[in-house]
C-alpha cells in the first residue's frame, strides 16, 4: 500500500510539467469544439474520455461537418492507432501479477507524453504511477478544452479566430521535429498539404466530408510511404550486431587456446 501511494504521488510530480503544456494545447481545442456547436460539458467529457489531441480534433472536424457516426468512428480509430502499439508495449513492462483492470486502465490512459514517462521508469512500472501523471495531466486537458469553450462564447468572433491559431501551432510543434530529422517525412507532409488542397477542389471527392476525405488520404498517403519507406527494425539490426559480436568472441577465444608465439621466439627456435 505504502509504494502504490509512493508511486501515485511521483506520478502527481511528474505530470506537473505534462499538465502545464496541455492546457494550453486543449484551450485552443476548446475554440474547435465551440464552433463545432459542442457546449462546455459535452467538450470537457469529449476530453475525459478522448485523450488525444489529433483525435479530438478530427472528431470535432467531422461533427462539425455533419458527418455520420461511422465516419467520426473510423477516423477515430486511424488517427488514434499508435495507442494501440503504445498500450502493448506498456503492457510488457507492468509486473506480471497485474490484474487486467488494472492493465486496462493504463492501456486507457495513454497518451505520448505519459507513455514517454512511464517507459523512462527504470525496471517494472507501478500502474499507480500511470494513474498519478493521468490525474494531474489529464484533468488540465480536460479543463483547458472546457475553458476555451467559455472563453470562445464570451469574446468576439474576431479574437475567437485569431486565438485559434494556437491549434495549427500544435499540429507544427508535431510535425515540425520528424521533419527536420528524415526527409522523406517532410516531403510527405507537404505533399499532404498539396494532396488535401486538390481533394477539396476536385470535382467528386470535394463533394464528400471533410471528415471522409481525411480518412482517404490517411489510408493512402501513409499506406504508399509504408510500402515504398519501410522504417528499418533497429531493435533487429541490435540483436544482429549483438550475434555477430558474440560469434566474433568465440572465435576468438577458440583462436587463444590455440598455442602463439612471439616472433623472437620462433627466430630462437628457427636458430635452434
Amino acid at each position: 500500500m505504502n509504494d502504490n501511494k509512493h508511486w501515485f504521488l511521483k506520478g502527481l510530480k511528474h505530470g506537473v510539467p505534462i499538465a502545464a503544456g496541455y492546457f494550453a494545447v486543449s484551450f485552443a481545442l476548446g475554440f474547435t469544439a465551440g464552433n463545432a456547436g459542442l457546449t462546455v460539458f459535452q467538450a470537457t467529457l469529449a476530453s475525459l474520455l478522448c485523450n488525444a489531441s489529433a483525435g479530438e480534433y478530427a472528431g470535432f472536424t467531422v461533427i462539425a461537418s455533419k458527418a455520420g457516426y461511422v465516419t467520426m468512428a473510423v477516423i477515430t480509430a486511424i488517427v488514434n492507432a499508435r495507442y494501440l502499439l503504445m498500450s502493448a508495449a506498456l503492457s510488457q513492462k507492468l509486473p506480471e501479477d497485474t490484474k487486467l483492470p488494472h492493465r486496462l486502465l493504463v492501456g486507457f490512459w495513454i497518451t505520448d507524453e505519459i507513455f514517454g514517462a512511464s517507459v523512462m521508469v527504470p525496471g517494472k512500472l507501478n500502474p499507480f504511477y500511470n494513474y498519478g501523471l493521468a490525474i494531474c495531466s489529464l484533468s488540465f486537458w480536460a479543463l483547458g478544452t472546457g475553458s476555451g469553450v467559455i472563453v470562445g462564447n464570451i469574446v468576439p468572433p474576431d479574437i475567437v479566430s485569431a486565438l485559434g491559431v494556437l491549434l495549427y501551432g500544435m499540429f507544427l510543434a508535431i510535425i515540425i521535429p520528424p521533419a527536420r530529422k528524415n526527409v522523406i517525412v517532410r516531403i510527405l507532409v507537404f505533399f499532404s498539404m498539396a494532396a488535401s488542397f486538390i481533394c477539396s477542389k476536385m470535382p467528386v471527392i470535394s463533394g464528400l466530408s471533410d471528415g471522409t476525405r481525411i480518412i482517404i488520404l490517411t489510408v493512402a498517403i501513409s499506406g504508399a510511404a509504408a510500402v515504398l519507406f519501410p522504417i528499418k527494425n533497429r531493435e533487429n539490426s541490435k540483436i544482429k550486431k549483438s550475434l555477430n559480436k558474440k560469434s566474433k568472441d568465440d572465435s576468438g577465444e577458440e583462436e587463444e587456446t590455440e598455442p602463439s608465439f612471439s616472433k623472437a621466439e620462433m627466430k630462437e627456435a628457427k636458430n635452434a
